[in-house]
């Protein structure tokens, strides 16, 4: 407690209390959106290929050249695959398909297929994936293939199916499963698999059943191939990582040369025209340990994967020169602009680029591989896994730093699609703009910007540590990046910011309001325009007369396709109580009521279905819809009376004083209502008739953080009271049904506490968890509480949810 006083103490003084973190589930390297995403999932920066936060391979790769010694301190060489038999991703095969139930032979050699329809792999419902449309829910599919050799070493089945899956061989059974697979596995074939190949005529025979969402089928063979290691590189010793809000940086040993490598993404919550320029900047800097002067050469270069959904698609590849920078650019050469929707899916369309200032020192050029320090004259070329290659001569280093700045940004042309109108990126709102000129302007400003990252670090990392203290304070720094770049940020044609959520490894729908609800903290904290931004496409949605039922919707589409909802269920209660409670937010943090008030009507629709509806509520779903539909669900009802609250605040300030004396009224017996029926004793039950039950009350927070103050005291302190008699290693669990929570929602319950001790209780396991997880991906909020496990989700905003906290200080004084 010295300690934390005494930082505390520090910064008020004027002194710098700021610091980093050093350990993550998964480092961000470059966050701009939820498609330019470049994560290391390794501690070490050069123990593993970079990826997309999807886990497909977005390959960086760095080298140091030392007095002709090379290190590689970025990246390392992944897998790859070559094809035996190539799968719909790879080429056009045909393959026979039927809708209705064969003969029982149908998956023999020879069964006659001639009647069946012919079909171009991969098939299914996914647009811009599927080559074939099968949308019912059976299919039975077969390829026919040949081989002239069947001694193949280690092979591995390429499959892809959604949903449950059959593959049978020669017609023997090999591979079931009853899940989906979005994405391709690559799944090793044992000898009795291999066994089933035949020199000459082979059949896969598949049958796949859509259970529900998408449908996909497709099949191959290929065998993996790992290349072999150059002997002349050396891997750079490590010596730290530090993170911070907008940055990641690294320090190596390269022999004699120590390098400082920095990966800043100046997401500047305050400044919406830099946090949406698409920018990100690699710097280098490099000086000598020994007193002595080395020569010096640096090796970059980025995979066109970049700007691929996969690895096969063909791309094009350039250089050139403009306004003093020399640019590498790349893309597709199909450019399916906005064709694509989905989860398990990366842009295809548009441009990545690579940029440095135009240099002798300096060459740049594109290749067929990652190998550093080619000779290389190519400016132009067409092909799949291309590199794009920055070669730099730092000359003569001794002990005076010497720094090189790469810049790596990208050019979506358009963003999302808005209710059927294709919309521009944030950026080029200004029609004077263009890739090239964003990307002079941020060469130019690279001192300023640097210092409004440093700036926008400390003011992240002191906030959390004045309210939490350094463990919380951790927690938001590794939040930060991901929350914001999980959004798009764009203007609707009616002139109205949105900044459009996608739900990563959720169900990629855009703009799910209960995934806007945990979020919004941090927005509310620094700038409630992005809170507006992720509310405002949902009241557009009601009020235009869309979406015509008397609760808000669940989403705007599966992203980046905003045209209206695509979830398969409503959730009435969850998302009306979420929309106002958070509007009522934004009116807090802004000290006035006009966006109450633009939205008023809807709003009071809202309120009078949850004054009928949300005391009590019906079988349905909430936000936390993976644990199933539940009745009478107390966090729920809690979630309506708070939204009621704070309806009947807003009433009185816009002077509606009817409404007020009926809801005031009305909230009141609710709130005394809820402790007679949730009551269980020592706490307050999951369900209103399942007194053996328990669940986390987080939707109680706005209650304290609003300064609502309607539920009194003692039903705050018996809930945490019963709480901290549940935890485990990683965590409070998310009720009595399962071992599993949702950190997000640990941070809310943690500001249910009056006092520090209970506070670090119960937001310390989540520190832990962030440190010690196994699960190797962008933050999971979705987690074992047992094992540290993720369970599901990764990447998702929901961890702006960690600012809780945070934002209960900056209200104090509203």
């Amino acid at each position: 407690m010295k300690s934390y006083l005494l930082v505390i103490l520090l910064a008020l003084l004027g002194f710098n209390a700021f610091s980093q973190s050093t350990k993550a589930p998964a480092y961000p390297l470059i966050t701009h959106d939820p498609y330019f995403s470049i994560w290391s999932n390794t501690d070490q920066l050069n123990a593993s290929p970079t990826k997309h936060w999807t886990g497909n391979a977005h390959s960086l790769t760095g080298f140091l050249k030392v007095d002709g010694t090379i290190y590689q301190f970025l990246g390392a060489e992944g897998p790859s695959f070559n094809s035996i038999l190539p799968a719909g991703d790879d080429v056009n095969y045909q393959a026979k398909y039927t809708e209705t139930a064969p003969a029982d032979d149908w998956m023999k050699p020879t069964f006659d297929d001639s009647q069946w329809k012919t079909a171009i792999a991969p098939v299914g419902n996914i647009d811009g994936v599927s080559k074939t449309r099968w949308t019912s829910r059976d299919i039975w599919f077969r390829r026919t293939f040949t081989l002239d050799k069947v001694d193949f070493n280690e092979p591995l089945l390429k499959l892809q199916h959604d949903d449950d899956v059959w593959v049978y061989l020669n017609g023997e059974l090999i591979y079931t499963a009853r899940c989906c697979a979005g994405k391709y596995l690559m799944l090793p074939m044992s000898a009795e698999m291999k066994s089933k190949l035949k020199k000459g005529k082979n059949v896969f025979a598949i049958h796949v059943i859509n259970t529900g969402g998408g449908a996909l089928v497709d099949v191959g063979i290929v065998q993996k191939y790992i290349p072999v290691k150059a002997q002349n590189i050396v891997l750079a010793e490590q010596k730290s990582v530090k993170i911070n809000a907008t940055q990641t940086i690294y320090e190596f040993s390269c022999g004699k040369i120590d390098l400082n490598v920095t990966f800043t993404s100046p997401l500047l919550i305050t400044d919406l025209d830099i946090l949406a320029r698409p920018v990100s900047y690699v710097s280098t800097k490099v000086k000598a340990n020994d007193g002595k002067n080395h020569a010096v050469e640096l090796s970059f270069a980025a995979s066109t994967d970049i700007a691929c959904n996969v690895s096969s698609q063909e791309v094009s590849a350039s250089k050139y020169v403009a306004n003093n920078l020399s640019i590498l650019k790349a893309g597709t050469t199909e450019q399916a602009i906005l064709k694509k929707k989905g989860d398990d899916l990366r842009i295809d369309w548009g441009y990545m680029y690579v940029a440095v200032a135009n240099d002798k020192n300096i060459s740049q050029f594109i290749s067929d591989n990652a190998k550093p320090f080619q000779i290389g004259k190519i400016a132009a070329k067409t092909g799949k896994k291309l590199s794009l290659h920055t070669v730099a001569n730092m000359g003569s280093i001794g002990g005076q730093p010497k720094e090189q700045v790469i810049m790596l940004a990208y050019d979506d042309l358009y963003s999302i699609q808005y209710f059927g109108k294709n919309l521009l990126p944030w950026w080029k709102e200004d029609k004077a703009n263009t890739i090239e000129t964003i990307l002079a302007k941020a060469s130019k400003e690279y001192s300023s910007i640097i210092g409004k990252c440093q700036q926008t670090n400390e003011m992240i990392y002191n906030d959390a540590l004045k309210s939490g203290g350094a463990d919380y304070a951790a927690l938001c720094e590794l939040a930060y990046r991901q929350a914001i770049s999980a959004h798009k940020l764009v203007k609707s044609s009616e002139g109205e910011i949105l900044f459009l959520s996608k739900e990563n490894f959720s169900n990629g729908s855009i703009n799910t309001v209960d995934v806007t609800y945990p979020s919004a903290p941090l927005f509310l904290a620094y700038n409630p325009d992005l809170l507006k931004g992720m509310l405002n496409g949902i009241f557009y949605y009601s009020e235009s007369g869309k979406w015509k039922k008397p609760f808000a919707a669940h989403d705007l589409g599966t992203y980046p396709l905003a045209n209206g909802q695509t979830y398969g269920e409503d959730m009435p209660v969850e998302e009306c109580g979420n929309m106002i409670i958070l509007a009522a937010a934004i009116c807090k943090a802004e000290g006035k009521t006009d966006y109450a008030k633009k939205h008023w009507g809807t709003i009071k629709i809202w309120a009078d279905y949850l004054s009928k509806e949300g005391f009590d509520p019906a079988t349905q779903l909430c936000t936390d819809d993976f644990a199933g539909h539940l009745a009478r669900n107390t966090n729920l009802s809690i979630k309506a009376i708070v939204a009621l609250e704070t309806f009947t605040q807003l009433a009185k300030q816009l002077n509606e004083t009817e409404l007020y004396d009926k809801y005031e009224k009305l909230t009141r017996e609710y709130v005394t209502k809820w402790q007679e029926m949730a009551s269980a004793g020592d706490h307050f039950a999951l369900t209103f008739d399942k007194k053996d039950t328990w669940s986390q009350k987080y939707n109680l927070v706005w209650d304290k953080v609003l300064k609502l103050n309607y539920f009194p005291r003692s039903v705050f302190d018996k809930e945490v009271k019963y709480y901290l008699t549940k935890q485990n290693q990683f965590g409070l669990p998310l009720d009595s049904r399962a071992s599993y929570t949702k950190s997000d929602w640990i941070v809310w319950t943690s500001v249910l506490t009056d006092n520090k001790a209970d506070f670090d209780a119960l937001l310390k396991p989540i520190y832990y968890y962030s440190q010690n997880t196994t699960s190797r991906v962008p933050i999971s909020d979705w987690h074992d509480t047992k094992s540290g496990k993720m369970v599901g989700f990764q990447a998702r905003s929901v961890v702006g949810g960690y600012f809780m906290k945070v934002l209960e200080d900056k209200f104090k004084d509203k």
